[in-house]
């Protein structure tokens, strides 16, 4: 797949198919992958892979912490600014709405933040999800660099035709993925990504994107 074809078909897909994903094809990309720049050449990242019955124990511990209602895990860092201000509020509060309208759930549902919840612990139907931490003495340039590493896994994953969903959302039950994944107490999760091949017949959503000329200037081109 040429790389503009990959970028532009990347997207954040929320409804797989249950056809499993050969073990090469991941070891493939993930081989790939640690071509990704890293200042320093830390390569920072520690990705878990999980499937099969693990998976299968985490999305069911996740959904029914969903489900009563459970707040989550004491955050380890915000996911979101606490004041987000225009444009960067407006951008979000669009992307949100046709997010979960597509997933079927109303905004003024009173159930809406646990079935949100619920549909994310099970990661959207996915049959692979990588879990990416990184140690604890890491500072914002890792964190950087580990935000690069996952979009290179991402655009080789749609090299090989599947499909993905980075998710921050399991920040919020980071105490059961660290017992399921065996995870140790000086690494912190920064997220997961759902790995998959796209459920065929459900609505495909592409959300906007701010025109280039909003985010970027030319100086002396």
């Amino acid at each position: 797949m040429d790389v503009y074809e990959a970028v532009d078909s990347r997207r954040a897909v929320r409804a797989f198919s249950d056809e499993p994903i050969p073990k090469e094809v991941l070891e493939r990309v993930l081989a790939a992958a640690t071509r990704a720049p890293s200042s320093g050449n830390l390569q920072p990242w520690h990705v878990y892979v999980v499937s099969g019955e693990p998976l299968a124990e985490l999305k069911g511990r996740a959904t029914a912490r969903a489900l009563a209602g459970d707040p989550g895990d004491e955050r380890e860092y915000p996911m979101y600014p606490a004041e987000l201000t225009s444009p960067y509020l407006d951008r979000f509060s669009a992307a949100a709405a046709q997010r979960y309208k597509a997933l079927g759930i109303r905004r003024d549902d009173p159930d809406r933040p646990m079935k949100i919840a619920a549909v994310n612990s099970d990661a959207f139907g996915a049959p692979v999800v990588l879990f990416c931490y990184l140690d604890r003495t890491m500072g914002p340039g890792q964190w950087g660099d580990a935000g690069m590493y996952l979009q290179t896994v991402m655009l080789l994953l749609r090299a090989e035709g599947l499909h993905s969903c980075p998710q921050v959302m399991w920040t919020m039950y980071r105490e059961t993925v660290s017992k399921v994944v065996g995870a140790d107490d000086g690494l912190v999760l920064f997220c997961g990504v759902s790995v998959g091949f796209e459920k065929e017949g459900v609505p495909r959503l592409r959300t906007g994107r701010a025109d280039m000329t909003e985010t970027v200037r030319f100086i002396g081109v």
